[in-house]
Formats: C-alpha cells, structure tokens, sequence
C-alpha cells in the first residue's frame, strides 16, 4: 500500500471511528441526564478538568513523542529501536501515572474543598484515580501503532473504551435500581476506569499478538538501563513541550468556566444570566462548531507519523507536496463549513436548540472554522516536523490571547469581547504556523527552477568548451 493510500485509508478509519463515539457520547450524555439529574450531572462534570489534567502530565504528550520517534524508525527500517522506544514509553508512564494516582488518592478531599469547592467531588476523585494507569498503558500502544500508520488498535480501543464505559454504567444502574438501591453519580465515574481497563486490555494482548513473529527477547519487557535512559531522553525531548501545551490548555479551560461567568456579571448581566449564556456558548454553539473537526483530528492523527518518516527519508518534493494539499483541504473544508453556518446558523439555534442566542454564536463563531480546522493539521505539521517547542510557544501565545479576551474583553464588550479574542487567537496559531513551516518546504518550486537553470548553465558551459 502506498503512502497516500495509507494516509487516506487511516484518516477514514479514524474520522469513522471519531463520529461514532460521539453520537454515543451523545445518547450517553442524555441516559446521565435523565438517570442522575442535571445536578449530579454537574458534579460529574466537575472533575473532568482534573481528568483531564492527569492526562496531560502522565501520556498525552508522550502519545504524540512516541508515534513520531517510532515513524522515523519505521521509515528508517530500524524496527527493533521501535519497539524499545514503546517499551521505554511504557514503563516511564506507567511509574508516572501511578504517582499521580497516589497523590489525587491522598489529596482528593484538599483537591474537593480547594479547587473543586464541592466536598461531594471528593469521593469522585478517589475513583478517578484509578484510571490513569489503564490510561497510560492504552494511549503508549496507540501513539506506537499511529506511528506504524495501523488504525486498528486505535479505533477499535477506542469503541472498546466508550462502549465498556457506557455499558458498564447502564449495567450496573440497572442491577441496582431491580435491588432497591440508590443510583450515585460514582458510578458514571467507575464507568471511565472501566471503559480505559477494557482498551488497555484490548491493546496490550493485540500488540502481543503482533509481536509473536519475533524472538523471545524482543518480546521482553525489560531493557538495558543505557538503552532506557537514551530512549528516554530522545522522547522527552519532544514530550516535555506537548505535555506543557496540554497541561496550560486544560488550565486555560478551567479558568475560563470560572472567570467567564464572572466577568459576565462585571458586564452589567445577573448571576443567571451568566451562566445561562456560558451555558449556550459551551453546551450548544461550540459543539455544533467543533463537530467537523473530527475529520481534522484524524488526519492530523496520521499526518504526524507521516511526516516525521518523509522527513527521515529526506523526501522533500513528497514532504512539500502532502503538506500544501492537506492545508488547502483544510482551508477549503473550513470555508466550506463557515458558509454553511452562515446559512444555517440561526436556524440551527432555533430548531436544535431552542435558543436564538445560541443561533447568534454560532453565526459569529463560523469565521473561526477556516483557522480551527487548518490549525490542527499544521500543528500536526510542526510536530511531524520535531519543532515541538515552537508548538508549544503558539499554544502558549494563543493562550495567553484567549485569557486576555476573557478579563479585559468581556467586561467591556461582553460575550462578543470573548468571541473577539477567540478568533484572534486562531489567526494568531495559523500565520504563525505557516510562517513556521520551514521555507524550503514552501518555495520548493523556486529551488528546484533555480537549480534547473544552474544545471543548464553548467551544462551548457562544459558543451561550449
């Protein structure tokens, strides 16, 4: 199979796999509804962003280091390093996911009153901890087999994840309500470790399964502790600054659901008012813009091993190639959507949900899809590309452009104030990146006419003597 194939083939699989667990975590979302009412529902919520941040620290950005190290082994036919790197990821993540564990087991009541400012969240917490090991282990196979350009054992994890996750939660609802005992809102949290014990499972009896094949010593586990620590370094050096993008992008997410309300209410708006607009701008207009991106989310799943390996194959002219034609669908697909919801946007708020003013967010933030769809690839791009830090730098900038708009935007202009420096963030992250690309990638139509000329010159010059 040929690499654009592949490309096409596992950017399908993905996008397939990425709809699906979304229209389940849709009726899902509904079943909590109803089963739990809005404020347990609320509770769960809650301790999402800790989810999240424990995440971030113990595998995300040791995912996205993993399938790009393994891309350029695999391109280099160096499959042996491959699977020592997934093995070393393996093992570092695994002791790290663990301590973050122990210490939310041990600070869950602190993490409660301080952070959360529910007591309620504390029993939540000790749940949730358990699930970051399970986690660690899930995410190290698949940053390996995006890496290889296999969707397999990503896609079918991650159908593994949510189906064992809602299932577990229904399950168990329903043996306790035909017991007469109360249903708590726990029980959609021990649904999460569920549903990441299935996928951990699932990926690390197939990828013993792929390994068969080879001998009983590349099977092990266990390595060489020069090769560890040379493996390791190799990985943090592009881990580190994804781990920090994602760990400020998760803190920005938890600022921001404190401080929009709030800064809402210095506009002039009550308490309720507040939260009711929050409330539409997060729960129905920024999902209805989001929706397309998980056809974004899956090419840039395997857009980054795909550049890492032309690159280590020193394939310039492809490299170029693949990058200019997926930004170009990118822009055009984000184009395309913007008109759509210019159409569309406020009779979608209207027949969806019932909200006019979500009708009017949705029209405002449509001039954001042609940078949000764009700006995940050529991150993907810039990662590909080993230029983590410069990555991490835009995330941070933008960031930081996003929190000004929250605090000296909203109190001035309101909401509008917000979704002003939204957009201007988005601007910000594509002609940074674009500018980023490095400049050979870009004009090499230009090298390659000035070395033609060059050739032609010489060429001529040796015929004429």
């Amino acid at each position: 199979m040929s690499r654009k194939q592949a490309l096409i083939r596992g950017t399908a699989v993905l996008t397939v796999t990425s709809l699906s667990t979304r229209f389940m975590g849709f009726f899902y979302r509904m079943f909590l509804s109803h089963t739990f009412g809005e404020e347990n529902v609320g509770l769960y919520q809650l301790v999402f962003p800790v989810y999240a941040l424990g995440i971030s620290l113990s595998c995300a950005g040791m995912e996205l280091a993993l399938s790009r190290c393994v891309a350029r082994e695999a391109a280099a036919g160096r499959m042996q390093k491959a699977r020592e790197l997934l093995k070393t990821s393996l093992i570092f993540t695994f002791f790290i996911s663990c301590m973050i564990s122990l210490f939310i087991r041990q600070n869950a009541d602190t993490i409660a009153l301080t952070f959360l400012r529910d007591s309620r969240c504390s029993s939540l917490l000790f749940l949730l901890s358990y699930t970051f090991p399970f986690a660690s282990i899930h995410s190290c196979i698949c940053g390996y087999s995006l890496g290889l350009k296999q969707t397999k054992i990503p896609a079918v994890s991650q159908l593994l994840e949510q189906a064992f996750r809602i299932l577990s939660v229904i399950v168990i609802c329903m043996y306790c309500s035909g017991q007469g005992q109360n249903i708590s809102i726990a029980f959609a949290v021990a649904g999460l470790t569920f549903g990441e014990i299935a996928a951990s499972f699932y990926s690390l009896h197939s990828i013993r399964q792929s390994w068969k094949p080879i001998s009983e010593k590349s099977r092990s586990v266990f390595l060489p502790p020069a090769a560890f620590r040379r493996h390791l370094q190799r990985l943090l050096e592009h881990a580190l600054p994804l781990t920090a993008s994602r760990v400020f992008l998760n803190i920005l997410q938890s600022v921001e659901a404190v401080s929009i309300p709030v800064c809402l209410q210095y506009y002039g708006m009550s308490a309720a008012q507040s939260l009711q607009t929050y409330g539409v701008l997060t729960g129905m207009a920024l999902p209805c813009i989001l929706f397309p991106s998980a056809v974004t989310n899956a090419v840039s799943s395997m857009l980054l091993p795909t550049v890492a390996g032309l690159q280590e194959m020193k394939d310039r002219q492809q490299l170029r190639s693949l990058i200019l034609k997926i930004t170009c669908s990118c822009i055009l697909l984000g184009c395309f959507c913007c008109g759509v919801l210019l159409i569309l946007g406020k009779w979608i708020g209207i027949f969806l949900f019932k909200s006019p003013l979500a009708g009017n967010f949705i029209l405002t933030l449509a001039w954001i899809c042609p940078f949000l769809y764009t700006n995940t690839v050529l991150l993907s791009m810039i990662n590909g590309l080993g230029k983590t830090t410069c990555s991490f730098l835009f995330n941070l900038f933008s960031l930081c452009i996003r929190i000004t708009g929250v605090f000296l935007f909203i109190p001035a202009a309101g909401i509008s104030g917000y979704l002003t420096g939204l957009l201007s963030s988005q601007i910000f992250v594509f002609l940074a990146s674009v500018r980023d690309i490095p400049v050979s990638l870009l004009h090499f139509p230009v090298i390659c006419i000035r070395r033609q000329i060059l050739t032609d010159f010489l060429h001529k010059k040796r015929t004429d003597t």
